[in-house]
């Protein structure tokens, strides 16, 4: 807890150091007691547009998970599709996300599916090949052990790939949660009524510079929570799983 209370004392020092070598300009770079006093006197706004965002970051987190477990699942089972499709999952993430967002736009409307749907895009790839590349790294004497004992495809996956691919699809949606903001807000930029990225794009365009840092510093806290929230979770769902970083090394004599 002191460490964490640290860091956010460095932070605010060196936004502060970064305010004066900007000259104080506020229209620029806002000091951080700017932000906050705007963080208290629209909180009722930002909260009303914080939860929509925040609804579309959880969808898009369910929807894009469950497409990358789903995918991981075929490309181990089935090995034309590891052939053909993996190349093209690979191709999507080339394209620009403000390249697809007025498309989904267009498609979807301008409600909470198209920011879902961005969301979702931006997690399935990290969630799919983190899960795919744990369901590949099976321990081989395991797989020759199964094998020996005639064990079914269907039982080797539920019972060896699975519970051996979990810490990767962990990391995957670790991942997830910390870039699934992105395509929440961008969906926003490009048509929206609501949410943060919409509060932001109407911020700026009047020039209110303090209350677009502030709705920025919400997406960036909305995202810290998220994280350590999947964190906990993942971390009672695989207690087997160890943060070797945190074992502290035996003694030497």
């Amino acid at each position: 807890m002191i460490r964490r209370v640290g860091a956010v004392l460095i932070l605010v020092a060196l936004w502060s150091l970064a305010w004066a070598l900007t000259g104080r300009l506020d229209f620029i770079l806002p000091p951080p007691w700017t932000v906050a006093a705007a963080l208290w006197e629209h909180r009722d706004l930002l909260a009303e547009h914080g939860a929509i965002t925040l609804a579309e970051i959880a969808l898009g987190l369910v929807v894009g998970g469950g497409m990358g477990v789903l995918a991981a699942l075929s490309l181990a089972l089935w090995r034309p599709a590891a052939l053909w499709l993996w190349p093209l999952f690979v191709a999507t993430q080339a394209l620009p996300v403000f390249a697809i967002a007025p498309l989904l736009v267009l498609w979807l409307g301008y409600g909470m599916a198209s920011k879902i749907a961005m969301a979702a895009l931006i997690i399935f790839f990290p969630v799919a090949s983190a899960f795919y590349d744990g369901l590949r790294r099976t321990d081989p004497d395991l797989l020759d052990l199964a094998r020996t004992m005639n064990a079914s495809k269907g039982a080797v996956l539920r019972h060896l790939r699975v519970p051996a691919a979990l810490p990767g699809l962990a990391s995957g949606l670790k991942v997830g949660a910390a870039v699934a903001p992105i395509g929440a807000v961008v969906g926003e930029w490009v048509g929206s009524s609501a949410g943060l990225g919409f509060l932001m794009l109407h911020a700026n365009a009047r020039l209110q510079v303090p209350l677009m840092f502030a709705a920025l510093l919400l997406l960036a806290v909305m995202a810290i929570l998220l994280h350590a929230a999947i964190s906990a979770c993942l971390r009672r769902a695989l207690p087997w799983v160890h943060d070797t970083l945190d074992v502290q090394p035996p003694a030497r004599d």
